[in-house]
C-alpha cells in the first residue's frame, strides 16, 4: 500500500481495507494508548481513515458459540478518549485472548532468565530485555511472582572484566589456582567464554608470559588497571581447548561409566586416552592437580572414580569423607 493511495482514504477497498485493519490491530495492541494523529502518521495516513478504521474495529470480532456476534466477542474501545481526545485504546480484545499464554509461573521463571542474561558478557541489550520482561510479565495468564536473582561470584567479577576488555585495560585480582594456592595476578584480558555453568576468562598472565585459563569465580579482589593491555585477542593465537597440557601436570586413571564420559570431556587433551571395557571406560587424564577433580567425581553420584596414582584415589576419598562429615553422615 502506497502512501498516496492510502492517503485517499475513501480509496481503499476490498483487500486494501481489510490488509490496513491486520496491520492496525497489532500497532494498537502494542502501543496500548496512541493518538488519531499519531497513527495517521506511523502509517502515512489521513486522520479521517485512522478514525474510520478505529470505528470499523469496534464493531468487528468473531461470533461465538452462538455464531452470533454477542457483546464480548466484538472488539471494544474506550468511546469517551477516543471522541473527546482523539486517542485511541483498545478496552477488549477478542481472538488474541484466547491465544495460549505463558502461566504465571513460566513467565517468572523466564523473567528470572532474563534477569540473570542481562548481567552476563555479550548479552542483548538492556532496554531490549527490559522490555522482553515487561511483555512477559503483562501477557501472562496471571501475574507473575516477583524474582531477584542474586548475583554469584562469578556474575559479580564479570562486570569489571567486561569493562576491562571493553577498554582494552590490564586486569588485577587474587586467583584461588586449582591446588589450593592464593596467587595474585596482573592479566591482559582476552576473552570471556563458558563451559558448562562456568565462565572463564583467557588472558595474557604477566606472571606466566603465557596465555592462561581463569575460572571466574575463583578471581577475588578484580580491579581494573591504569595501563593498557599489550595484547589482544587479535594478535595472539589463543588456544581451543581450555586446558593445555603442562611438564608438571599430574596423569590420573578415572574408571568411569561410558555413558557418563561427556560429563568429564572439559578435562579431555590431545592425549588423552580411552579404553573401553564392557560398559565402563578406563580414561587417562592430565590434570595439573586433583584438586578442582574431586568435586567433579563426587558429583557424579558414584559412576566414576580414581583408580590411579593411589595418592589421588586417597585425596578424593578422603574429600569425600570430609563433605559427608558435615552433614553429620
Amino acid at each position: 500500500m502506497t502512501k498516496s493511495t492510502a492517503r485517499a482514504g475513501a480509496g481503499l477497498q476490498g483487500r486494501d481495507r481489510l490488509a490496513f485493519l491486520l496491520v492496525l490491530v497489532p500497532y494498537l495492541i502494542e502501543h496500548e494508548q496512541v493518538s488519531v494523529a499519531t497513527a495517521a502518521e506511523h502509517f502515512g495516513v489521513s486522520e479521517a481513515l485512522i478514525r474510520e478504521s478505529v470505528a470499523l474495529i469496534a464493531v468487528s470480532g468473531v461470533p461465538g458459540e452462538t455464531s452470533a456476534y454477542q457483546h464480548e466477542d466484538l472488539f471494544d474501545i474506550d468511546w469517551d478518549l477516543f471522541e473527546q481526545r482523539d486517542q485511541i485504546v483498545l478496552t477488549r480484545l477478542v481472538v488474541i485472548d484466547d491465544s495460549p499464554r505463558f502461566s504465571a509461573r513460566e513467565a517468572a521463571a523466564l523473567i528470572a532468565g532474563l534477569q540473570y542474561l542481562s548481567a552476563l558478557p555479550g548479552s542483548a541489550d538492556d532496554e531490549v530485555i527490559g522490555s522482553l520482561m515487561s511483555k512477559l510479565a503483562i501477557g501472562s495468564s496471571g501475574r507473575p511472582t516477583e524474582v531477584a536473582v542474586a548475583a554469584s561470584p562469578a556474575t559479580a567479577a564479570l562486570v569489571p572484566v567486561r569493562d576491562a576488555l571493553a577498554q582494552r585495560r590490564e586486569l588485577s585480582f587474587d586467583y584461588l589456582s586449582a591446588d589450593g594456592r592464593t596467587e595474585h595476578r596482573t592479566v591482559d584480558p582476552l576473552r570471556v567464554e563458558s563451559l558448562d555453568r562456568d565462565w572463564y576468562l583467557r588472558g595474557w598472565c604477566h606472571l606466566r608470559q603465557a596465555v592462561r585459563t581463569f575460572r571466574i569465580d575463583r578471581m577475588s579482589g578484580v580491579e581494573i588497571g591504569e595501563n593498557q593491555a599489550q595484547h589482544g585477542a587479535d594478535d595472539l593465537s589463543v588456544p581451543s581447548d581450555f586446558f593445555q597440557p603442562s611438564a608438571t601436570d599430574l596423569t590420573v586413571t578415572i574408571n568411569i561409566e561410558t555413558a557418563a564420559l561427556p560429563m568429564i570431556a572439559e578435562f579431555f587433551t590431545a592425549d588423552s586416552q580411552v579404553r573401553e571395557v564392557g560398559n565402563r571406560s578406563l580414561v587417562n587424564l592430565r590434570l595439573g592437580h586433583v584438586h578442582g577433580f574431586k568435586r567433579v567425581v563426587a558429583g557424579l553420584g558414584g559412576l566414576a572414580e580414581v583408580t590411579d596414582p593411589g595418592t589421588a584415589r586417597e585425596e578424593v576419598a578422603a574429600w569425600s569423607r570430609e563433605a559427608l562429615a558435615g552433614y553429620g553422615l
